[in-house]
């Protein structure tokens, strides 16, 4: 059971969540109660070439970048970096912040959208080699995972807490709602 004091920090730190994404303050509950509804909806099977803002969970098989794409310029304007934790997806907006989960060994690994693809059928994120290692999924090459964004950047500037959100604690939050806005700011630069 969490105290009055310990509830009123966890409150300061996801109001200041929102300002630090300039969206409205939440209160706590609303905040974990809308994470945890579209962490509960059925997983959305993505259409390709549709962006897909709502942070709804989705599944699909994942694979990850070969070595001759490190440095090559990605969607968002900055190299491959084979040791970030970039990613590509067909769906989910630039700038996204999610968890992937390998569903074969529970591995999970935090992911930045920074990229366009993955190019091959039935796949719907490719991972760099470092978060490809953090999933093991290295030996297997491609696998089945689940991806639940974290904060996504919204088409008016806001940011969106996705299905995600619902299993990180405030300060990840805040640091998944500064890295979606860093990435935003500077894409394409």
């Amino acid at each position: 059971m969490m105290s009055r004091q310990g509830g009123l920090v966890a409150l300061l730190l996801i109001w200041s969540a929102a300002v630090l994404a300039e969206v409205p303050a939440p209160d706590s509950t609303a905040a974990r109660h809308e994470a945890q509804r579209l962490a509960e909806l059925p997983p959305i099977v993505p259409v390709v070439g549709r962006i897909d803002p709502s942070g709804r969970k989705q599944q699909g098989r994942v694979s990850y970048y070969s070595q001759k794409f490190a440095h090559r310029k990605m969607a968002d304007g900055r190299p491959m970096n084979p040791q970030s934790n970039a990613a590509a997806s067909k769906t989910l907006p630039l700038g996204t912040t999610a968890k992937v989960t390998n569903l074969q060994n529970a591995q999970s690994a935090t992911v930045s959208i920074q990229d366009r693809g993955p190019y091959v059928a039935g796949r719907v994120i490719d991972v760099s080699q470092v978060v490809a290692e953090q999933l093991d999924l290295r030996k297997q090459g491609a696998t089945r995972v689940e991806i639940k964004p974290i904060t996504v950047p919204q088409p008016n500037g806001a940011i969106k807490l996705g299905a995600g959100a619902a299993e990180m604690t405030p300060s990840e939050i805040i640091q998944a709602a500064e890295t979606t806005k860093q990435l935003v700011r500077t894409a394409g630069r």
